[in-house]
């Protein structure tokens, strides 16, 4: 039974061994209205397609060439000059526009990604996501980049230190050296990725998103030989396998984000191969430790030289002295060898090792794509590590919510204790938010809630006076209970007041700065969104919006006795009392500016 049918699909990664063969068997399986295969290269894509169309003709399979980490206008799909992985880095302008992708505002780079115009463009039902992020990411080699940059740090440094550098060739080094430390940062890109993917597919109604990921270690554990021609153990292959798994932990939050798509995920733990044999020459890789990246692997003919027991020795050519460096080439190096797609050539010897058993051995691209195919039918394959992690979630218990309801009570206890022992109030401060919990959201609400508790008590109170009535006389009751209004200022909320003043301390949260101590207030929309955000709103206008939780929240109360436990929802107010951290708690579950716990 085919459960989804005429459905786009979007497979990212889809030139590779995985995904061509993922395209294929959606073709053969789920009579698809078309299949988008993204690649890196069109010459990948253009394969991909061919390969499927081969069989079948009459399925609508179109190829598109992209690198979904990057912009788009550095993308043909731009009608634009591809910027290939090793460029990124090239020009200063470039590694601006990669630290503001990453580390700048986020709705700007969202509105620059490649990754977002291939969702937006082709609104996809499905997205198959067969790239290896982790390998994508986390082979930027953080760690070479950071060791570059302390030596040309140092070198700028000692320059500096006996006056003036003798040319700009030495600062401008330390600056590039120092900047690709700071984009080629793993973490930071994985988080934006994800944001950006997720919002996107909310945006375009994605039903369905699958990732086949990785272990990073194709099973084995942290004294795994295959590294890439690292020594072991490889920090880099290690990261790999942190980011793998950091992808894991943000798609185990997305799957548990209200109106996002389904989530899941796949973690072969083996090589994955093979897509052919063939007797071939080698091209080196980017960053290849033999030979000259991107050309032919070379033969050349030994030489024999004297090994002091000190002195130096020379591990590559000097750059700039040409691949050979005085020994003599032979002609290109060609062998048998397996092709395994991301993870290389192979030759029989290596290929031999890696698939013994015990070994990493190795799983087949076919095994793998009918599986996923089966869970985009709907089918519980038992392989989405997303739904096993969740499945072995420890999740809220009973007997907290027992002793939950008992430290409100004895809090609420020790309240009143403390306000008795104040007397006229001066040196008591309510228990009611610091701001540090956060989102800044948090502590306005929480304050916000307690002044209308402080003023009024019940929702009824609340709902017999206007919006101009309730400010005018909560910012009577702010004006008039001093050390109240201080306590709120001190812990970084100013208060805004009807007029327009603002009420502030020596701190204010919101508009976040993070290494600056003042901002411009460009108008009364700042005003508006900064009140929205982290400061306590006696205005009119945020009196209304008030009254209108309120009212709704009372709705829900009412329907109780009639429709029993169905009545138990998360839009139900369960209290006429306007308890501070229960409405806050209501106002996240219902408001479309936050968000609940599905599960």
């Amino acid at each position: 039974m085919r459960f989804f049918k005429d459905e786009t699909f979007l497979l990212l990664g889809g030139g590779g061994m995985v995904g061509r063969q993922v395209a294929y068997e959606i073709a053969r399986e789920l009579g698809p209205r078309r299949i988008i295969i993204c690649a890196l290269t069109q010459g990948e894509a253009d394969d991909a397609v061919e390969y499927v169309s081969r069989d079948y003709p009459n399925v609508n399979v179109r190829g598109v060439a992209g690198n979904v980490f990057v912009r788009h206008e550095w993308n043909p799909s731009s009608g634009q000059e591809a910027v290939r992985p090793g460029q990124l880095t090239e020009t200063a302008e470039r590694r601006r526009a990669l630290y503001e992708d990453t580390f700048g505002e986020v709705g700007a780079a969202y509105e620059r990604s490649e990754l977002v115009w291939l969702i937006k463009e082709f609104s996809p039902d499905v997205i198959i996501d067969s790239i290896n992020t982790a390998t994508a990411i986390s082979y930027q080699d953080v760690y070479a980049a950071t060791d570059l940059a302390r030596e040309r740090l140092g070198d700028l440094r000692a320059a500096l230190a006996g006056g003036p550098p003798a040319d700009d060739g030495l600062a401008e080094s330390a600056t590039r050296a120092f900047e690709e430390v700071l984009v080629s940062q793993s973490v930071p890109q994985l988080v934006r990725h994800v944001l950006l993917i997720n919002k996107a597919m909310r945006e375009e109604n994605t039903r369905l998103y699958l990732k086949i990921g990785t272990t990073g270690t194709g099973g084995m554990g942290l004294n795994v030989p295959y590294t890439h021609s690292e020594d072991k153990p490889s920090a880099t292959l290690l990261e790999k396998t942190a980011i793998a798994f950091a992808h894991t932990g943000l798609m185990f939050l997305m799957a548990r984000t209200l109106g996002g798509p389904a989530v899941k995920e796949f973690k072969p733990a083996a090589m994955i191969g093979y897509s052919d044999l063939r007797y071939d020459s080698i091209r080196i890789k980017p960053k290849g430790r033999v030979g000259v990246p991107g050309e032919r692997l070379k033969v050349y003919a030994s030489r024999t030289e004297p090994l002091g027991e000190s002195g130096s020795l020379r591990l590559r050519p000097a750059a700039g002295s040409g691949a050979a460096d005085g020994y003599e080439p032979l002609g290109e190096l060609n062998m048998v060898l397996v092709n395994t797609g991301e993870n290389g050539l192979f030759t029989m010897g290596e290929f031999q090792a890696i698939t013994f058993m015990r070994q990493m051995e190795f799983i087949t691209p076919e095994e793998i794509a009918r599986q996923v195919v089966l869970e985009v039918k709907g089918s519980n394959t038992g392989y989405d590590v997303i739904a096993a992690v969740d499945g072995a979630s420890m999740n809220p218990t009973y007997r907290a919510g027992y002793i939950r309801q008992y430290t409100i009570e004895q809090l609420l206890k020790m309240e009143e204790e403390e306000r008795a022992r104040a007397g006229d109030g001066k040196g008591y401060s309510p228990s009611v938010a610091l701001g540090e919990l956060g989102p800044p959201e948090l502590g306005k609400l929480l304050w916000e809630a307690h002044l209308f508790r402080a003023g009024y008590g019940t929702l009824k109170s609340v709902l017999a006076k206007t919006p101009e009535e309730l400010a005018t006389e909560l910012t009577a009751l702010v004006e008039r209970e001093q050390w109240l209004r201080d306590t709120i200022v001190s812990v970084g909320l100013p208060i805004l007041t009807p007029d327009g003043r603002l009420v502030r301390g020596p701190y204010i949260r919101i508009p976040e700065e993070k290494n600056r101590d003042h901002v411009e207030v460009r108008g009364p929309g700042d005003v508006d969104a900064w009140a929205a955000k982290g400061w306590v709103d006696l205005r009119p206008s945020n009196m209304r919006r008030w009254r209108e939780r309120f009212e709704t929240m009372g709705h829900g109360a009412e329907r109780i006795r009639e429709r029993g436990s169905a009545a138990f929802t998360r839009d139900a107010y369960l209290s006429e009392n306007i308890q501070i951290g229960a409405v806050v708690g209501w106002i996240f579950n219902n408001e479309e500016d936050f968000g609940y716990r599905i599960k």
